[in-house]
């Protein structure tokens, strides 16, 4: 752990994969944040009782928890935390749930760390939650709709195959696919 201090403001980064958190700390090092890493939710919420980050990037899903929990507990202990939601998976339902439990910005991997530190400083254009003109695709539906349900089961894979009447290896083989085109 790193005593953060007036120059260089402490910054949690919660992602499952360990290369990813080694480059991006990497570059938000060399742009003056004092960086802390954790792989999963219990390691997160230890840093976060410990650090209390000023700025944060948490995984969408880490292995033991949704990041939402991380963004709850994050906004808990200090409300003015600047915290980014990155996901391989967006979608407009977690996106908004992440924003109403205290993000600062949703964005989508692969994203540049200027665009992390811009979102931070709220110089990125805001996310868009307005209905397009073409309507969605039946798949790109379902797929928000699986996204929605699994939000509200915390991530819980099990509990969400059950909310949603299907078998768990159904869910997985659907959550392992990319998100349909709009």
């Amino acid at each position: 752990m790193h005593a953060p201090s007036v120059e260089h403001p402490n910054l949690l980064l919660a992602d499952d994969d360990p290369v990813f958190c080694q480059v991006l700390s990497r570059a938000l090092t060399a742009r003056g944040y004092v960086v802390d890493m954790a792989h999963d939710g219990a390691s997160s919420l230890r840093l976060i009782d410990d650090l209390n980050p000023e700025y944060a990037i948490v995984d969408l899903r880490l292995p033991d928890m949704s990041g939402l929990r991380l963004v709850e507990r994050l906004k808990a202990v200090d409300d003015n935390t600047k915290i980014i939601v990155l996901t391989g998976f967006g979608s407009i339902a977690t996106a908004i749930e992440a924003i109403k439990r205290g993000a600062t910005h949703y964005l989508t991997k692969p994203t540049s760390v200027d665009d992390i530190v811009a979102a931070f400083d709220h110089k990125l254009q805001p996310i868009d939650a307005t209905p397009a003109d073409k309507p969605l695709s039946v798949d790109r539906i379902e797929w928000e709709h699986i996204q929605r349900v699994l939000t509200d089961c915390d991530g819980n894979i099990s509990a969400t195959a059950r909310a949603l009447r299907m078998h768990r290896r159904t869910l997985q083989r659907k959550l392992s696919k990319h998100p349909p085109a709009h």
